[in-house]
Formats: C-alpha cells, structure tokens, sequence
C-alpha cells in the first residue's frame, strides 16, 4: 500500500457526470468506476469529491491521495428519477465506446472486488436481522433496513443488470457467487467487447460499461448504508471499514 503524499501530483482532477432533479443531485467520476457523491444541490454533491476520492481510491487501488481533489463537470442529465434516493438512468458517453481486454478485466476486477468486500461487510453484521433504524419508504417500497435486507436487495440486482445487456443469469447463491455467474455468461457471447447499447427497460439505455458502473455504485451506496447502520447498531469498533468509508458525511 502507498503511503501518504505518493500519488505523486499537487492536485487530482475529476471529470464528473452530473444527473439532477429539480435541486437533488448524483454527481459520478468519469473515470473512476462507481466513484459518486450526493447532495441536495449540484455544489453540495461536488463539496463531497475529496472525501470520496480519497475513499474510493484506498478502497479500489490501496492509494493514499493527500493532494487537493478538483472537479469539473463534463455531462448533465436532467432525469425526471426520484434522484434524492439515489434512482438513476444514465449513461455516460464514455461508456458507448468498445472495450479492450484490458480494459474489461479491469471493469470486471472491480464489480467482483466490490462483490467480495460487500459480502465481507455483510458477513460482519454480528446479527443480521437486528437494526436501530427507523423504517422509511420511497419509491420501491420500504428502504431496507437490517443487513439481511441491504444483503437481498443490493444481490438482487444481478439478474436485471445483466438482463439489461442480453445475459441470462440469476440471483443464486451469494452475491459473489451469482456476479461471477453474470460475467462467465457474459463471455460466452460473442463480441461482448463491442460494448454495443442496449434498449433496456423503462426506457433506459444500457452499455457493459454502465453495467460495471452500476454494480460497484450500487454496492457502494448500500454497503455506505450497511457499514453506518452497523456502526449504529453493534458499535463502529465491531464494524470493519471495508470501503474506507470512515469520516465520510
């Protein structure tokens, strides 16, 4: 693992993708696979950059950023999506380009890295039904609240966002197992590679690229929600901090 200040740069630009409703805001690092912040403004989102840049990049790479984190916003999509919980649709430019095998291997080592560390995180919860937090609903239905519940939903998107670009898979097993299920199938097809655009449901567009963006944003956001409700329920000193999220607000 690096050491502070061996990123080796004064400062870190971030190219960000920006999806709004109304004033609620989900600002994404184009770049930086499943890197996100959120906040009841565009600038409150962005505010949070340093924090999560200097998480994200513990988390995926074991680097140590001590330098200033600075943003500019290259993509906006305004979505008509319930954006304040975290609902999204869209789709970077970047992401409709072909991949190279390196490119897809590296894509493919971070969706099932995040895969093996949220079910570390899960497997931390000394009771997985147990949990302090209040219920509260939003536009799926009730925001789950015990890790068993956080488990089954953040799981239960392997067969959609696969399904979305032409895999057929399930949700057997645990969530490392059915994500290694989702990629083996997918290369079975071939030039998967082509990263062609996919007319998926609801009217969104899909890519493999976004796939892999989607898995490890949405990993990140209920793993965020696992690890703060653990900390709450059983003590932070029983929690392990498995995607660095400490200090994060």
């Amino acid at each position: 693992m690096k050491q502070p200040g061996e990123c080796g740069v004064l400062s870190l630009l971030v190219r960000c993708v920006w999806e709004h409703n109304g004033d609620d805001s989900l600002v994404y690092a184009d770049g930086y696979v499943g890197a996100y912040t959120r906040g009841a403004s565009r600038q409150e989102a962005l505010s949070k950059f340093q924090m999560e840049m200097r998480s994200y990049l513990l988390w995926s790479t074991g680097e140590i950023i001590d330098c200033q984190v600075e943003t500019e916003v290259i993509e906006e999509k305004a979505s008509a999506l319930n954006i304040a919980d975290a609902d999204s649709d869209v789709l970077f430019e970047n992401e409709k380009r072909p991949l190279t095998q390196d490119e897809y291997r590296e894509l493919k080592r971070l969706a099932m890295k995040s895969a093996v560390d949220f079910e570390r995180l899960y497997e931390s919860i000394p009771d997985k039904y147990d949990s302090v937090l209040p219920g509260r609903k939003t536009f799926y239905g009730e925001v789950p609240r015990t890790a068993r519940q956080m488990y089954a939903h953040t799981k239960g998107v392997n067969s959609y966002y696969f399904g979305e670009i032409g895999v057929d898979c399930g949700n057997e097993g645990t969530i490392v197992a059915c994500r290694k299920h989702g990629f083996d199938m997918l290369e079975l097809m071939p030039d998967f590679l082509h990263s062609r655009v996919f007319d998926g449901s609801y009217g969104e567009q899909w890519t493999l690229r976004k796939v892999c963006r989607r898995f490890v944003w949405h990993d990140r956001l209920h793993a965020k929600a696992m690890y703060r409700m653990g900390c709450k329920t059983f003590g932070a000193e029983r929690i392990p901090d498995v995607f660095y999220f400490r200090g994060q607000k």
